[in-house]
């Protein structure tokens, strides 16, 4: 499929991809100029995230329902925000206007530099309601340059499925607070299993820096490289322990590039899956004996996401029929009646649920 870019005087340029990034929802294109015209563009820069403040102005430039260029203004709401679309949520939160099309389009500061990216909204009918999402400047700058580097992210894996330390978990395991990251599952033969790592230990601190929230764990080693050690602070039974894991590869990285793109479910339903295996089975904590279609991303106001899909759910059947695999969804998916709904049988945390998904 060829990608065209419409620039802001109207010419067509056709642009070749050089690689993504599902996790981030991020990509880089390169613009193939026409014969005889101008190869060199104007463009914006990257600003300091981390400078802007909750509170400050922000303007999103975005294409809402295919209008094309359009400016909205607001304020940076709130930082650090989880959507549930995957491990490295950290998203800005704006309640400048953005609707459908405006995805992708750059958040601009006061001083015109770019401070994030346009990535999603949350709606409970589908239009604006003043609560839109942006991936920071700060995340998307060394994902951006990897990509142009390598045609991919390369990111380290360690092998654990983690999750937060309530008030409950923290009174029965004595802890004086809710701060780290409480593993529930080692994948086996993983950096994690090689390091010592067990289930019920409390990873408190990453190379001296303490987790203040158990996500900060994924996206520390999501920003390291295979073969990076890093030193786990670990509490396990009352003790305190200092741990060194070899960080291996995220499983599937390099297949992301556009030369080798992963097996995707159509887009209308709106989600990435991947192939069941050790190493993404370790990644998502998916129990032995599931198996099935592994979600790895869902798209924002998607028609997965308002059933109720998220990243890690296991796809176990479509329309009654067993999901053994990527080819046998696509198999259903692709014979489905739009005017009817697609009954899934869903696996999560050790429960599976039925859902259906509208597809018209």
């Amino acid at each position: 499929e060829k990608n065209v870019v419409t620039m802001d005087d109207g010419r067509k340029l056709d642009a070749s991809v050089v690689g993504s990034d599902p996790r981030t929802d991020l990509a880089v294109l390169k613009l193939v100029p026409n014969a005889g015209s101008q190869t060199t563009f104007p463009y914006v820069e990257l600003g300091d995230s981390d400078k802007t403040e909750v509170g400050d102005w922000v303007v999103a430039v975005g294409n809402p329902f295919g209008l094309g260029g359009t400016f909205t203004a607001g304020i940076l709401s709130a930082r650090g925000r989880d959507i549930q679309s995957g491990p490295y949520d950290d998203y800005l939160q704006i309640d400048a206007p953005i609707n459908r099309g405006s995805s992708g389009g750059p958040l601009f500061d006061t001083t015109g530099k770019v401070v994030g990216i346009n990535t999603a909204i949350f709606s409970p009918t589908g239009g604006n309601v003043g609560i839109g999402f942006a991936v920071p400047a700060r995340m998307a700058q060394p994902i951006l340059d990897e990509i142009i580097a390598k045609g991919f992210v390369d990111r380290g894996w360690i092998g654990v499925h983690i999750q937060p330390v309530t008030d409950a978990i923290a009174s029965a395991l004595s802890l004086n607070d809710t701060r780290g990251a409480l593993v529930a599952n080692v994948a086996p033969s993983s950096p994690a299993d090689a390091a010592g790592i067990e289930v019920g230990d409390l990873i408190s601190a990453v190379d001296g820096r303490r987790l203040e929230d158990f996500r900060d764990l994924s996206k520390l080693v999501g920003a390291a490289d295979a073969g990076d050690e890093m030193t786990l602070t670990v509490m396990r039974d009352g003790k305190t322990l200092s741990l060194t894991a070899t960080l291996g590869a995220l499983p599937g990285a390099a297949e992301e590039s556009p030369s080798a793109q992963p097996p995707e479910a159509p887009p209308r339903l709106g989600l990435h899956v991947v192939p069941m295996t050790p190493q993404s089975r370790g990644e998502w904590g998916v129990k032995d004996g599931i198996d099935g279609a592994l979600v790895a991303k869902v798209a924002p106001s998607s028609p997965a996401a308002r059933a109720g899909l998220r990243a890690g759910d296991v796809i176990v059947e479509a329309n009654s029929r067993a999901v053994d695999g990527l080819d046998a969804l696509r198999d259903v998916l692709s014979k489905a009646d739009t005017k009817r709904p697609v009954l899934l049988l869903v696996a999560r945390g050790g429960a599976q649920r039925f859902v259906t998904v509208d597809l018209s």
